[in-house]
């Protein structure tokens, strides 16, 4: 007789980030700014998108995230949703759908943890129509055929 398969969930690697600020840094200059950012979703997606906390709990192995406070800009009718969010452990799983292809949504973490901590972080999320090709020959080339490409490596395509 067949029994139902019981299953382990766990959040998709590929759409990790980390918090940052708080590894050891080398003396001297400073690097410009980088925005952390997950990888685009296509407005028909629904996935689950994880921040983990880890680094500045270090040291502390009892401490973990207590509450969650999610906010999306910009949030007019159409945009990206937050269809559920929650805690495991160190880690904040956030599962997003919607959105409007060409927008980049600034989501912002506000998180306390079971010890007091606080943090709030704003992480990038780019929402682009990735599930239909665009037209041929409706992209950005250089003089030698290559694509323009953007800070994320996805090609530039002229508004028609």
């Amino acid at each position: 007789m067949a029994t139902q398969a019981n299953h382990s969930w766990k959040p998709s690697a590929a759409r990790l980030l980390s918090i940052t600020g708080f590894g050891p840094r080398p003396r001297g200059a400073w690097p410009a700014h980088r925005a952390n950012a997950w990888p685009a979703k296509d407005p028909a997606d629904v996935l689950d998108y994880a921040y983990d906390i880890s680094p500045a709990l270090w040291g502390d192995d009892g401490d973990s995230i207590a509450f969650l406070d999610v906010t999306i800009v910009p949030a007019a009718a159409g945009d990206l949703t937050l269809n559920s969010s929650s805690a495991d452990g160190r880690c904040a799983v956030l599962w997003f759908g919607a959105g409007q292809s060409g927008t980049t949504y600034a989501v912002t973490l506000a998180i306390e943890t079971v010890a007091g901590r606080g943090f709030q972080r704003t992480v990038y999320l780019p929402c682009l129509a990735l599930s239909s090709e665009p037209p041929l020959g409706m992209e950005l080339m250089t003089e030698t055929g290559a694509p323009i490409l953007d800070n994320s490596g996805n090609p530039i395509f002229i508004e028609s």
